[in-house]
């Protein structure tokens, strides 16, 4: 597995309408407060809207698009600017797309009995791990490879609400092109 080049942790305070503190975890130092998220339900408990002030920088909001399948959200900058929509296909699988205007990227539940989502590109593989916990208020985010940050929020916003279906089983992915390409050569040799 190759070694993230940011590693994030992520704090949750609240149990109905939470808020998450993104910091920034670099060797020798405390760590730097990146930005919050915080989510609000309706009544019905259904997370209808997000909204992540960054420390510096532009705030985003998601917003839950009409329709009944899951994880169908939009996320739009502060200044109304659309930057990319995500959509789940079917109740019965845990692939959930996102559409950036450029190139479509996949949240992928983590392989084996873990607790998390993989951000995956269709070529190169993996961008980013997402580790949550089922009871606790902890999360970790590991960045592989360059990928907008916005992208990352948005993909945390949308794994914080399915932790409990990440933890069966997921599917067998490529984590990197390079990756895929030494196990298969080791398997021709």
């Amino acid at each position: 597995m190759p070694e993230p080049t940011a590693v994030y942790t992520v704090t949750k305070r609240g149990r109905w309408n939470s808020t998450y503190t993104l910091t920034l975890q670099e060797q020798g130092t405390p760590g730097q407060t990146v930005g919050v998220l915080s989510t609000r339900r309706n009544g019905w408990g259904l997370i209808v809207q997000g909204k992540y002030v960054p420390a510096k920088g532009e705030e985003l909001n998601f917003r839950r698009d009409p329709g009944l399948l899951r994880s169908q959200y939009s996320l739009w900058t502060g200044g109304r600017e659309w930057l990319g929509s995500s959509l789940r296909w079917s109740i019965g699988r845990r692939e959930i797309v996102l559409h950036t205007g450029s190139k479509p990227l996949k949240l992928l539940p983590l392989a084996g009995m873990q607790c998390g989502w993989s951000l995956q590109a269709p070529r190169t593989g993996e961008m980013a791990r997402l580790h949550g916990s089922l009871l606790g208020s902890k999360s970790k985010i590991e960045v592989f490879r360059k990928v907008e940050f916005e992208l990352v929020v948005f993909a945390f916003f949308l794994c914080s609400q399915l932790w409990l279906e990440s933890t069966w089983p997921g599917p067998a992915y490529a984590v990197s092109a390079a990756e895929s390409a030494s196990s298969a050569k080791k398997v021709a040799s």
